[in-house]
C-alpha cells in the first residue's frame, strides 16, 4: 500500500492506494498533478528521516509527502 500525506491548514490528510490497482493508482496521479498545479511541493521518502523532492508522479514510491511553498511577508 503507498500513501500520499498532504500537509495544510488542518493538519494532514493521508490518501492510501494500492498501486497495482489501475484505478486506484490513476486516482493517485491525478491526486498528485492537482496539488502540484495548486503550489504544493511533493517529496518522496528515500531513506529514514530524509526526502527528496520530486516532480513527477512515481507509482512505486511507498510514501509521497505534499507541502505548500512558504512564504515571506
Amino acid at each position: 500500500m503507498a500513501t500520499q500525506i498532504v500537509m495544510d491548514h488542518t493538519g494532514h490528510s493521508r490518501h492510501e492506494f494500492d498501486a497495482g490497482d489501475a484505478e486506484a493508482l490513476a486516482k493517485a496521479e491525478r491526486r498528485f498533478r492537482a496539488l502540484i498545479g495548486e503550489g504544493f511541493t511533493a517529496a518522496v521518502r528515500t531513506a529514514e528521516g530524509e526526502s527528496c523532492r520530486v516532480f513527477a508522479f512515481d507509482p512505486t514510491a511507498k510514501e509521497t509527502l505534499f507541502f505548500r511553498r512558504l512564504r515571506g511577508g
